[in-house]
């Protein structure tokens, strides 16, 4: 026990002479975990909200009974399979606009709900309030706080409904309101209609089968069949994620960098350690327990960065989500005992994998090693050689992942596999360059410039390549984020042709409205749009996956201005018979669906079989549209949602045709916007949409500019006995300051041109694979040479930063202290 102090206090000495070094490896640990645990905790608040909203009154928990053709059905079904025995409990749902919000209303019958469910619902006079006039209206305090309103409270929908008066369930997800099965019929107009029957206990053995009680009017859905709102965002969540690894990796880099000088530094301390009689084992125990040390306290700094970070990140984060997939998160960062755990976890991972190498060499140290002359350029050699058999296997393995994987995790290694042997093949073309500036250099100065430079190589290749991939990250995210804006704006350009956007609160306050457009001169069509959802199931995939369907008429705002990537002939005369649709990219590829395909959508009045005659992007939507004809679609779905409209007016008088329609419907106009107001608030939520990658993005550069800077400092004191040579033969310390900074802005240079090619090898990978099988859309590859020549400059302003202080030491030197070099004995 007492060698283990000894030999510990002994080595963490080392650590209180040189506290630049020990500042780097804290900071690089630290920087590690933090951006790591920072996207460990966005993505675990979302997840947990997720399963929140699934667990609300455990109506994802019970199996359940749905429209066999989807949407509702006549509430005698429900009737009719209780009087025969079958314990089922009936379910509405709806969307409801509260301000200018929409929040899923969910009317219950509480008596009849499975046990699960009944459990969470209010007992006592409670339940009895929830029973009688008015009702109660449960919801979560979230969605209290986001109205603004006190329990008690009644919000207006429409011209003439109210909710009943608010109460909070703290069980109840954010965005969610449940009242009773006949105030939900009330307000969302769906008289004796139901969405679904969950089944509260399986029928008795001698209970009359479903069919025999009610033909195939429903089928039953399993607790786990439906698709999760957690499937729904898994590739935006595997997208952040790989976001923060990349981070992390990078942050190790400085951790590396100084465990390995620490490693150079120390083995005259550890020689001396064994020779006096320091047993092996208690080195070993020393080593590790220091870096236990130091993984714990850099972890806890991270975590506490990581919530910081997470904290920072949460509402642009949360706005995405809602903005793609209608998920509501809540907004108070919580984070539960298993994120502390394995952050911490990442530390020690992190400061293990950093080590490993020096902590090994250490450990194999013969007691009588002494120091031989550094033979650099043949050990630089093997190292060249080493570096690239690596990146050869790396580049394999993207090859082979991108060749024969298939799904979104096989991009993502195929991504890893391109950025990662491109990193580790840096140094090839580093020395290679410096080989042929050496050969062909003139002067004495010169040459040593060069070889100099090759002999600094592996020492600051670590830096280079954490430097690669920031830059290459910041090349390939920018491209492909810059390309989707253009062809969002362009896409929104056609998409949104009509000058005006409304929702009625009601279809009889529609069918007023309409009828009040049609008598004035100002208004040039009115194009009523209709929705419906259903499940479509193709052969090709055995999941079935959720669809939005738009009925549309037939106008030349859609036939001259729709975009379409692919189209038949005569397409659109063929959707407006009502034989055709349009189907959305990412639907089209996850229903493996071409043109010609032929697809059948179940109805409530039977399959509908249509042929696809277009592909059409839909960057709006993450679960896939069909776009029918409007009459087609209302025929065959009676309870069609039919309270969307768009307007066409000259743009100079849809402000006024808005200001009539609010003065004259008032409340009966759920929401109305114009196409400048539209427009903006879509590029809103774009922009929102990534800015959680561009924050990750940018923390990435300033980690590699922070490991640049710790190599730099690290090595700094090593370059004394270096230049002291050079000053004594008459070169000035001002020369060697600029040589070594015309040194690393070299290495910065030849990094970032290395970066573009690599950039857009990624920016391709994004947009062309990643992107595809992530949300089902291909985005044109756009390149954008002003990019490059802003991360160029940017790579010579990291590295004239991260280089600043080690020369402006290096120029201030006292000449007692390059004298001392000669008179050591070395």
């Amino acid at each position: 026990m007492r060698q283990f102090l000894y030999a510990l206090a002994t080595l963490a000495s080392h650590w209180r002479r040189r506290p630049g070094q020990f500042a780097a490896l804290f900071v690089g640990l630290a920087i590690a975990t933090a951006l790591w645990s920072g996207v460990a905790a966005l993505n675990d608040q979302a997840r947990r909200s997720y399963d929140h909203a699934a667990g609300a009154l455990g109506l994802g928990a019970s199996p359940s009974l749905v429209a066999t053709s989807g949407g509702f059905f006549a509430q005698d079904i429900f009737v009719a399979l209780r009087r025969a025995g079958w314990k089922v409990s009936p379910i509405l749902e709806g969307t409801i606009r509260l301000g200018d919000k929409s929040y899923r209303l969910v009317g219950v019958e509480p008596l009849t709900l499975p046990k699960i469910s009944s459990a969470k619902m209010p007992t006592g006079e409670a339940l009895n309030d929830f029973l009688g006039p008015p009702g109660r209206a449960l919801a979560a305090p979230q969605t209290l706080r986001a109205l603004g309103l006190a329990m008690g409270a009644t919000p207006r929908i429409g011209d003439a409904d109210r909710l009943p008066p608010l109460a909070i369930a703290e069980d109840l997800s954010p965005g969610m309101i449940v009242v009773d099965i006949g105030v939900a019929q009330r307000l969302l107009h769906r008289p004796a209609r139901l969405s679904r029957l969950l089944i509260a206990e399986e029928p008795a053995p001698d209970a009359p089968a479903l069919a025999a009680v009610i033909g195939e009017a429903l089928r039953r859905v399993e607790a786990d069949e439906a698709p999760e709102l957690a499937k729904l965002t898994d590739s935006f969540h595997l997208n952040l994620t790989a976001f923060g690894l990349l981070a992390y990796v990078v942050g190790l880099f400085i951790a590396h960098a100084s465990f390995g000088l620490a490693f150079e530094q120390r083995l005259p301390l550890i020689r001396t350690l064994r020779a006096i009689g320091a047993s092996l084992r208690a080195l070993a125990f020393a080593l590790i327990a220091e870096l236990m040390l130091l993984a714990l306290l850099a972890g806890a700094a991270g975590m506490v960065g990581g919530y910081l970070i997470a904290a920072a990140l949460l509402p642009d984060m949360a706005a995405s989500l809602e903005g793609l997939y209608g998920a509501e998160l809540d907004g108070a960062l919580g984070l539960a005992p298993s994120w502390w755990i394995s952050g911490i976890g990442m530390a020690l991972i992190g400061a293990a994998i950093a080590a490993a190498s020096g902590l090994v060499k250490t450990l194999r140290l013969p007691v009588l090693a002494i120091a031989q002359p550094f033979a650099w350029r043949e050990a630089q050699r093997r190292w060249l050689r080493r570096q690239a058999a690596l990146a050869a296997l790396a580049l394999m393995g993207a090859a082979a992942a991108l060749l024969l994987g298939e799904g979104l995790e096989a991009g993502f290694v195929s991504m890893a596999g391109l950025l990662l042997g491109a990193a580790l093949a840096l140094p090839l073309p580093l020395a290679a360059m410096l080989r042929l500036g050496e050969r062909r250099a003139r002067g004495p100065l010169t040459k040593w410039f060069f070889a100099d430079a090759l002999q600094q190589l592996p020492g600051l290749s670590l830096a280079l390549m954490a430097l690669l991939l920031a830059l290459s990250t910041n090349i390939g995210v920018g491209s492909m984020v810059e390309g989707f804006r253009r062809t969002f704006a362009q896409w929104l350009d056609q998409r949104l042709v009509a000058e005006i956007y409304f929702e009625a609160a009601s279809e009889t306050d529609a069918h007023r409205i309409e009828t009040w457009l049609a008598s004035r001169e100002d208004v040039a069509a009115i194009l009523p749009l209709c929705k419906a959802k259903t499940t479509l199931r193709a052969s090709a995939i055995e999941t079935a996956w959720p669809v939005e369907i738009v009925g549309a008429p037939p106008h030349e705002t859609f036939s001259a201005h729709f975009p379409l990537l692919e189209t038949r002939a005569d397409a659109w005369g063929s959707v407006a018979r009502g034989e055709a649709a349009l189907v959305s990219e990412q639907l089209a590829r996850r229903l493996r669906l071409e043109l010609g395909s032929h697809l059948d959508i179940p109805t409530p009045t039977g399959d509908w079989r249509v042929e696809i005659v277009g592909l059409y992007p839909d960057y709006g939507a993450a679960k896939g549209q069909l776009r029918v004809d409007r009459d087609a679609l209302v025929s065959r779905w009676p309870d069609a949602r039919k309270l969307d409209y768009m307007l066409r007016a000259k743009a100079e008088s849809a402000p006024d045709v808005m200001l009539a329609l609010q003065s004259e419907f008032g409340a009966g106009v759920a929401r109305i916007i114009d196409q400048a107001a539209l427009k903006q608030r879509s590029m809103t939520i774009f922009e929102r949409t990534f800015a959680v990658t561009a924050a990750l993005d940018t923390l990435t550069l300033v980690v590699s500019a922070i490991a640049l800077f710790a190599s730099l400092t690290t090595l700094a004191a090593a370059r004394t006995p270096q230049l002291a040579p050079l000053w004594a033969a008459g070169v000035s310390r001002r020369s060697l300051s600029l040589l070594e900074f015309a040194r690393v802005t070299l290495f910065a240079a030849a990094t970032a041109l290395v970066s573009v090619p690599l950039g857009l090898a990624l920016a391709y990978d994004l947009v062309a694979i990643v992107n595809v099988r992530a949300f089902g859309w291909r985005l044109p590859f756009h390149v954008f040479p002003s990019q490059w020549l802003e991360v160029f400059a940017l790579a010579l302003l990291t590295a004239a930063l991260a280089a600043l202080l080690p020369i402006r030491r290096l120029g201030r030197i006292a000449p007692a202290s390059l004298l001392a070099v000669f008179a050591n004995e070395r």
